[in-house]
């Protein structure tokens, strides 16, 4: 038996896996097929939205409470800043099924929240272009998380808690035996008690058949836009938010570079549906380095 616990894959899920199993014993190793936070995993991206209330998911509440605990234990370990508090906005049609959907959340978890008019709209965020009928629901405690950060953190904080680390080491197979759990990787083997698979996008060639039929793998299309002005779109300004129109919604994040605004629509796009992505999970871009962006300015931000 080489380790009690593998975890495979060391992207968003895997990581914080990794680091939590670390915490509990050193018996853990991580594998994951290029560098952790490379540019083709789904962590790539820069930031992701950090919210107290979900659409129709009031039971999130404890749970995201419990979460911001553990990005502050992250970055006390670390000593990086990787959730950043910037408020959020959900904007949507006064009266209409998402606004109502989110104030009943709070109505039931009790998440502290403002409901800003059309009006104070403007007057507080005119980044924002809002319809006549639109309002918006204010979470103070939402932010942006830094994700690069976070899981180039977890990984170190595995580390220094004793966890071995693999790294450009793509999983070839797993194998259930009478004796623990086999994992290949080219002409190398290893055994283990248990094993946590988190590749992402990766996952499906490692999954029993029956998982394989009902699993499809997308791209998903992040956009970003040069702000004319980075400094109206500064955290410290813009707050991270969400926006729905009908049956589309878009969300968008604060220039944490200064420079650019993250805006995209919400899940993959229509017929975009890809192949499960082959072994080499880097093929344009280098560990770490962004998507391509978007050379549109974004004076302001309305629906898609």
């Amino acid at each position: 038996m080489d380790a009690q616990l593998a975890v495979i894959g060391l992207g968003s899920i895997g990581s914080m896996a990794l680091w939590q199993a670390s915490r509990l014993s050193d018996s853990v190793v991580g594998f994951e097929a290029a560098t952790p936070a490379h540019g083709r995993s789904a962590v790539g991206g820069d930031t992701r939205l950090f919210r107290m209330i979900y659409l129709g998911r009031p039971d999130y509440y404890p749970i995201i409470e419990r979460s911001r605990g553990l990005w502050a234990e992250l970055e006390a370990e670390t000593g990086q800043d990787i959730l950043t508090t910037t408020g959020g906005l959900s904007i949507g049609t006064a009266n209409g099924s998402f606004i109502n959907s989110l104030l009943e959340a709070t109505r039931v978890n009790g998440a502290e929240h403002s409901v800003l008019s059309r009006e104070e709209m403007a007057e507080r965020y005119p980044q924002h272009n809002l319809r006549p009928d639109d309002c918006a629901v204010y979470d103070p405690r939402a932010g942006v998380l830094r994700t690069d950060r976070a899981v180039s953190a977890a990984v170190a904080a595995a580390q220094a808690n004793g966890a071995t680390v693999l790294q450009n080491t793509p999983v070839d197979s797993i194998t259930e035996t009478d004796h623990g759990v086999v994992v290949t990787s080219g002409d190398r083997t290893w055994t283990f008690e248990k094993v946590i698979v988190a590749s992402g996008g990766w996952s499906r060639r490692l999954m029993p058949d029956h998982l394989k039929a009902v699993t499809e793998t997308h791209r998903i299309v992040l956009t970003w836009f040069i702000a004319e002005d980075g400094t109206q779109f500064s955290p410290e300004n813009f707050p991270a938010f969400s926006r729905w129109y009908e049956d589309r919604s878009m969300y968008g994040a604060p220039a944490v570079d200064g420079v650019t605004v993250k805006a995209s629509v919400d899940g993959p796009l229509a017929g975009r549906a890809r192949a499960t992505p082959t072994r080499t999970p880097c093929p344009e871009n280098s560990p770490g380095k962004k998507p391509k962006r978007s050379p549109r300015s974004s004076p302001n931000s309305s629906p898609a």
